[in-house]
């Protein structure tokens, strides 16, 4: 029999959301954000011991060949004892410990806007969108003040470069969100390269 705990809930009712206090306490720790980024990049159940490992070669800036027994055991008893159960009590992870085997649970899914990238020189979206809109709203008030060239543009020809430039940012938004978060092409930015 295994000791993964049932959530007290029904099927057909959506899991809570993780409350902001969880995120962060979930978050606060880098190995559990390691646990995170290797549990989305691998399908299905992963062992404790893969787990264990590989996190214990990021720690510790070598290859999985080159771990000490040390190194692997004190990783081990620390996702065991501690990381584990509390990504299991939150319902981020599924965490068998009779198998020995842990998944990412739905919950994980609310961990993804907490993990995007952003680097110390980006400017954040929303400024750049207010500062597109301003531009924006300029383009419009010269063309509605009939300054040239605004004012020998058709409307529709405005509307439709307003339309695009929204469109495009927004393309780029959605892409590099996608590239940067948990499981996109780029690690975290604790994340270490394989």
């Amino acid at each position: 029999m295994s000791t993964q705990r049932s959530r007290s809930r029904d099927d057909d009712t959506p899991p809570e959301r993780l409350s902001k206090d969880t995120i962060f306490s979930m978050l606060s720790n880098q190995r559990r954000r390691h646990v995170l980024y290797y549990l989305d990049r691998e399908p299905g159940p992963v062992s404790l011991r893969d787990l264990a490992e590989r996190i214990a070669a990021w720690e510790n800036d070598v290859d999985v060949s080159d771990l000490e027994y040390k190194q692997r055991k004190r990783v081990y008893t620390s996702l065991h004892q501690t990381h584990l159960p509390k990504l299991d009590d939150a319902g981020i992870v599924a965490y068998d410990r009779d198998a020995g085997t842990i998944t990412l649970a739905d919950r994980a899914h609310d961990l993804d806007i907490y993990l995007e990238l952003v680097g110390e020189h980006d400017v954040p979206w929303c400024d750049f969108y207010l500062g597109l809109s301003v531009i924006v709203s300029l383009f419009v008030a010269a063309a509605w003040l009939d300054v040239f060239p605004f004012s020998a543009l058709p409307d529709l020809a405005l509307a439709g470069t307003v339309t695009l430039l929204f469109g495009v940012f927004a393309a780029v938004h959605a892409h590099l969100a996608r590239r940067n978060h948990i499981g996109g092409d780029d690690a975290p930015i604790d994340a270490p390269d394989d």
